[in-house]
């Protein structure tokens, strides 16, 4: 069973919050909000803030330059996860990932459906790895973010949480880009 050890000292990790949306501005992104009072409140560090328009290649383009960016260790993106024509985050995360965590998204929907039931189905979340960052795009709903937090990225981005986490593992994230 998960557990935090206390005799581990939390590390802190620099985390970029991205808001894909049309519509939203700063004075009304509630769901970036969310999750910068979530990830500021443990203890974390907000790296850089921005919004993108649903827009692939502008997405693409500004998760690309936060993964070059060394004050950047994790990308968190909310919102353009769903099924309509401009729901195109997924598909700009994916064009900047070497390696996909394909579990991240089987969690997040085990959690959703214990929120929202069947409707989870709708909900295509995904995290990966670039550059030896990590990247996690959610759902546009203040809901989806604090479930996505809480129940997952909150432990997984704790170096004491055990028997496993992220951060533990982060040094190694770019070792092939290191190897010659």
């Amino acid at each position: 069973m998960s557990r935090i050890d206390e005799t581990r000292p939390f590390l802190p990790s620099r985390i970029a919050v991205l808001t894909v949306s049309d519509t939203r501005t700063p004075a009304d992104d509630r769901s970036g909000d969310t999750l910068v009072e979530r990830l500021t409140a443990a203890g974390h560090t907000l790296a850089a803030r921005a919004i993108e328009q649903d827009d692939r290649a502008a997405i693409a383009a500004r998760l690309r330059g936060w993964v070059a960016d060394p004050g950047v260790d994790v990308i968190l993106s909310t919102g353009g996860t769903g099924l309509t024509g401009r729901d195109v985050t997924v598909e700009a995360h994916r064009d900047v990932y070497e390696k996909e965590i394909e579990a991240f998204a089987t969690v997040f929907t085990m959690v959703s459906m214990q929120k929202i039931g069947t409707s989870a189905v709708q909900s295509r979340a995904t995290g990966g790895v670039a550059g030896g960052t990590y990247l996690f795009a959610l759902p546009g709903s203040p809901g989806a973010c604090r479930d996505a937090w809480d129940e997952i990225l909150k432990w997984q981005l704790d170096y004491r949480h055990r028997p496993c986490n992220f951060v533990e593992i982060m040094p190694r994230l770019d070792e092939h880009l290191r190897r010659k």
